[in-house]
C-alpha cells in the first residue's frame, strides 16, 4: 500500500490533515467502536488491498479511515480513501450521527476522459454501488473531476495521461444500537473502486452496467 499512501498524501478538503495511528480510542462511544470493528473485519474481493490510515481530526469528534488500492499483479489500477465520521450528538448537515466521506481516483484513456457524460456516469456508479447492496443512505453530495497531464522536457516520452476523481459523502442509515452497516458500505465502496479500475463485477450483475477500460499503462507499484 505504500504507493497508494504516497498518491493520497496531497488530498484537499481536510483529508490531508490526518493524525493518529488509525486505531480506535477505547473511550469512544460503543456505536462508533462497533462500526469500526465491522470495517476491520469485512471480507472483500482479493484484488483490493485495504489498510487503516490516520484519520482527519478536524471533521468530527471521532473518525476512522481506510485506504485501498485495486491491485492486478504488481500494478495499481485505482486507489481511494474512506473515512467514517461520528458525532454522538448528531450533526444538522448530516441529519444523523455518522457520515462517510470518500475519495476515489483512477487514470483513464484520454478519449474516455473527454466524454461529456463521464461525470454523470461516475456519480451514478457511486449511488448504484450503494443501491445494489440494498443500502439506505441520505444527503449524498460530492464532485467528479477530470484532469489531464501532458509531459515536456525530460518527461516528454510519457504519453498524455487523464485522471478521474470522485469525492463524495453520504449519511448511512443507522441500525440497531444506532450502528450503521459499515461493512456493507465498505463493500459497496470497493465495488465502486473495482468498477472505476475496469475490473469485471465480482458476481453476475446487470448487463447494462458499463465499466471503464483499464488504463493503457497502469502504474506499477
Amino acid at each position: 500500500m505504500a504507493a497508494a499512501q504516497g498518491r493520497l498524501s496531497d488530498d484537499a478538503g481536510g483529508m490531508d490533515e490526518a493524525k493518529g495511528d488509525g486505531h480506535t480510542d477505547s473511550s469512544a462511544p460503543p456505536a462508533f467502536r462497533a462500526a469500526v470493528e465491522a470495517l476491520r473485519t469485512a471480507r472483500l474481493r482479493p484484488q483490493i488491498e485495504v489498510d487503516p490510515t490516520p484519520a482527519p481530526q478536524r471533521l468530527a469528534p471521532y473518525a476512522y479511515a481506510l485506504e485501498a488500492a485495486v491491485v492486478d499483479g504488481d500494478q495499481d489500477l485505482a486507489d481511494g480513501r474512506l473515512i467514517l465520521l461520528h458525532e454522538p450528538a448528531g450533526h444538522d448537515a448530516w441529519r444523523g450521527t455518522f457520515r462517510l466521506v470518500t475519495l476515489v481516483r483512477a487514470e483513464l484513456e484520454p478519449e474516455m476522459a473527454s466524454d461529456p457524460l463521464l461525470p454523470e456516469v461516475c456519480w451514478s456508479w457511486l449511488t448504484g454501488a450503494l443501491q445494489a447492496r440494498g443500502l439506505t443512505y441520505g444527503d449524498p453530495s460530492g464532485t467528479v473531476t477530470r484532469a489531464g497531464s501532458h509531459y515536456f522536457g525530460g518527461l516528454s516520452p510519457r504519453p498524455p495521461a487523464s485522471q478521474i476523481e470522485i469525492r463524495a459523502s453520504w449519511t448511512p442509515r443507522e441500525g440497531l444500537g444506532g450502528v450503521p452497516d459499515t461493512a456493507a458500505h465498505l463493500a459497496s465502496w470497493c465495488d465502486l473502486l473495482a468498477q472505476i479500475a475496469g475490473l469485471p463485477p465480482a458476481a453476475p450483475g446487470d448487463a447494462s452496467v458499463v465499466t471503464l477500460p483499464q488504463r493503457r499503462d497502469p502504474q506499477s507499484r
